[in-house]
C-alpha cells in the first residue's frame, strides 16, 4: 500500500456544475472564445480550488484539435488549475444505435487526455435522458433508460470497456467506470462483477453512490455499498443528498456532504485506511454549487487531516516496535 498524500495537498477537485454550459447568446461553451474559458477558471479559483474535472458537458476535448486543447490547458493553468480528470457522460459503449459511435468518441477522448497530460479518464453506461427527465426538476426523479437483463449486451460491455481501458493504459492513464441507476453499474454487486470481468489494472470504479440514494425509489445500504466498491475505486466522485422515506414515499434534495444521508467521515476514513489515494471529486447539484463544492473541500480536508495523522502515528508506532 502506498503512504496516502499529505492531507493539505492531497488532490480535491470541483466539478463545473455550477458553469453554464452556454453562454448568454446560446454559444455552446466548447466552442466559446478564450476569454470566455478565462471567466470559468477565474471563477473557479476565486473558490480556493487548485484541480477541477473537465466533463464533455462543457467541452469535448476528443473533438479539439491539438492547439484548442493546449490553449484550453493554458487557461486554466494561468489561474493555477490542474485540469487531471475528464468525465464522458451519457454516451453509452453500448446505447443503441449508437454504441460503435461512443465507442470511437472514448477512445479520442482518452487520446486527448493523454495529450492534455491528465491522469483519469471517467465514464459510466448511463444513456441521454430523456423528454420525462429533461421536463423534471431533478432528472433522477425520472425514469431514464435502462441497460437490459441480456447476457450477449453485457458481454459486449465487458469487451468494448476492456478495450477503452488497454488504450488508457498504453497512455498511461486510470479508467473509472461510474456507478449509475439500472446500469451494469447500477448496484455494488453489478458495478465490482463488471471491473472483475474486464480485469485490467488500471480500470477501476468511481463508487458515485450519491447517484443512488437520490433515488425516489427502494435502495441498498450506502454502507454496504461503500464496503463492497471501495476496494475496486480509482476515482471519486462525492456528493450528498437528504433523503426521508415514509408510507410508501420517499423524497431526497441535494446538500453539503457533512448534512445528508451518507456519512463521509466514515465513509472517507474507510477509503483512505483501506488504501484510496486517488483524487477526490466535489460534485454538487442546484444553487450555488461551486460554494458548496467549496464547503465540502474544506470539510473534506478536515476529515484528511484527522485519518492521515492517525495512519501516520501507526506508522511510526509500528516502525518504533520493529526498532526496539
Amino acid at each position: 500500500m502506498t503512504d496516502p498524500h499529505p492531507a493539505a495537498s492531497w488532490p480535491i477537485a470541483t466539478c463545473l456544475h455550477g458553469i453554464p454550459t452556454s453562454l448568454p447568446d446560446g454559444t455552446a461553451l466548447h466552442d466559446a472564445p478564450d476569454g470566455a474559458w478565462a471567466r470559468v477558471a477565474r471563477r473557479i479559483a476565486s473558490t480556493g480550488f487548485d484541480h477541477a474535472e473537465l466533463a464533455d458537458s462543457h467541452a469535448r476535448i476528443g473533438d479539439m484539435d491539438a492547439s484548442q486543447r493546449a490553449a484550453l490547458r493554458a487557461t486554466f493553468a494561468e489561474e493555477g488549475i490542474t485540469v487531471a480528470s475528464v468525465h464522458v457522460q451519457r454516451r453509452s459503449v453500448i446505447q443503441p444505435e449508437h454504441g460503435a459511435e461512443n465507442l470511437a468518441y472514448a477512445h479520442r477522448t482518452i487520446d486527448a487526455a493523454a495529450d492534455w497530460g491528465m491522469q483519469v479518464v471517467s465514464t459510466g453506461l448511463h444513456q441521454p435522458f430523456t423528454a420525462e427527465q429533461r421536463r423534471a426538476l431533478w432528472f433522477w426523479t425520472a425514469p431514464g433508460a435502462t441497460d437490459p437483463d441480456d447476457p450477449d449486451t453485457w458481454d459486449l460491455a465487458v469487451r468494448r470497456l476492456r478495450d477503452l481501458g488497454r488504450h488508457a493504459a498504453e497512455l498511461g492513464l486510470l479508467l473509472s467506470l461510474e456507478m449509475y441507476e439500472d446500469t451494469y453499474l447500477g448496484t455494488a454487486a453489478s458495478a465490482v462483477r463488471l471491473v472483475e470481468e474486464i480485469d485490467l489494472p488500471n480500470v477501476g470504479l468511481n463508487p458515485d453512490i450519491g447517484n443512488l440514494v437520490r433515488l425516489h425509489r427502494p435502495i441498498e445500504d450506502w454502507r454496504a455499498a461503500y464496503r463492497a466498491t471501495l476496494p475496486y475505486a480509482n476515482y471519486w466522485h462525492l456528493k450528498n443528498y437528504t433523503r426521508d422515506e415514509g408510507d410508501g414515499v420517499v423524497t431526497s434534495s441535494p446538500t453539503s456532504m457533512e448534512l445528508g444521508i451518507i456519512d463521509y467521515r466514515q465513509v472517507i476514513t474507510e477509503a483512505v485506511e483501506g488504501g484510496y489515494r486517488g483524487i477526490l471529486l466535489m460534485e454538487q447539484y442546484g444553487g450555488d454549487s461551486l460554494g458548496v463544492c467549496a464547503t465540502n473541500r474544506e470539510y473534506v480536508r478536515g476529515i484528511l487531516s484527522q485519518v492521515v495523522s492517525e495512519l501516520e502515528r501507526d506508522a511510526h508506532a509500528e516502525h518504533g516496535s520493529r526498532d526496539g
